[in-house]
């Protein structure tokens, strides 16, 4: 018991003090990724049309979702690397139409292309760019985004991916991995993320301060325990907290 009440004082006294560095979230906190998903999805399906009509017919959309989730379901060791998964996809799919050699390179670059071609939410890059010019910044996702390819790189100073880390939120190695490459303690840097479970609990469960971004305004979920320190409609909210209460020098 002594050792939670300490645990509980040193998180309010680190609360008290200014983050000394931000890790964000991606997918559906800095853009809304679902419609990015569903053009790279149709992209590569295009492409199977034109070029391997017998595997567009035999595996529609549909049956190529199927067949992603059923692949992560059987590789959980692959529930870090959803680039991995979506190549399998595309391997078995075309052996299951006799073809060994898919072309996996071709449509990973098509995939990857419209993956990357996401429209930002309004507020995301002048929070960006008012947040990047007061703390280091680092990405910290599950998912396979490429900041490079949407032109956001050049605020962040480092990106930590599930992928290259072998874990993935809420796993409390990723978040640490972030605050070594941060080279910050965990207890002195704000998380920013939209998943309940993935971003705030994972960042709490790691030593950080967590901020769920809201944007729906949904309740908290009460199965997750404590609600996260700030519960914000978007970044434009959290550079506005920030500067209010810890105000630049």
């Amino acid at each position: 018991m002594w050792l939670a009440l300490l645990r509980g004082r040193r998180a309010a006294r680190a609360r008290r003090l200014p983050p000394l560095a931000l890790s964000l979230d991606l997918d559906d906190t800095l853009w809304p990724v679902r419609p990015a998903l569903q053009r790279a999805d149709q992209a590569v399906q295009d492409w199977l049309q034109a070029h391997q009509p017998e595997v567009a017919r035999c595996w529609p959309l549909p049956a190529l979702r199927d067949l992603r989730e059923q692949i992560a379901i059987e590789r959980t060791d692959l529930a870090h690397d959803f680039t991995t998964q979506r190549q399998l996809t595309l391997q078995h799919a075309f052996a299951a139409c006799g073809v060994d050699e898919a072309p996996l390179d071709v449509l990973w670059d098509i995939y990857f292309a419209a993956r990357n071609d996401v429209e930002l939410y309004p507020d995301s890059l002048p929070a960006l760019r008012r947040l990047a010019a007061r703390w280091p910044l680092a990405s910290l996702t599950n998912g396979n985004a490429d900041l490079q390819r949407i032109g956001l790189h050049t605020h962040f100073v480092h990106h930590v991916c599930a992928r290259d880390t072998g874990v993935a939120k809420p796993d409390v190695r990723i978040f640490r991995a972030a605050a070594k490459c941060l080279d910050v303690p965990v207890q002195r840097i704000m998380h920013v993320g939209d998943d309940p479970r993935m971003d705030v609990v994972g960042a709490r469960e790691a030593g950080m301060r967590s901020v769920w971004i809201n944007r729906q305004r949904d309740p908290w979920p009460a199965s997750l325990g404590a609600a996260p320190e700030l519960d914000l409609p978007d970044l434009a909210a959290l550079a506005d907290w920030l500067d209010a209460n810890h105000p630049a020098a």
